[in-house]
């Protein structure tokens, strides 16, 4: 998925990142939160736990912080 997303999102960062930097921020939290319904539909265990894939995706960034492109910019999570 993210080979997918990723030029799409780099895109935007591109573009959007120079003149809109403030904006930035809520677009990168959407893409999150579809990230996080993208998982809850794929994961059974993940379905009706919203807080359990919250941390799926913390996981998955402290693991692969590059796997995104808005991850490689913007730092979501408190390390």
């Amino acid at each position: 998925m993210a080979k997918a997303i990723n030029p799409i999102i780099q895109g935007w960062i591109t573009y959007d990142g120079k003149f809109r930097k403030s904006a930035m921020s809520a677009i990168y939290s959407d893409i999150n939160e579809k990230l996080l319904s993208w998982a809850r539909r794929k994961f059974k265990s993940l379905q009706r736990r919203k807080w359990r894939a919250s941390q799926w995706l913390r996981e998955l960034y402290r693991q692969y912080p590059t796997l995104f492109a808005h991850w490689r910019v913007w730092s979501w999570v408190a390390e």
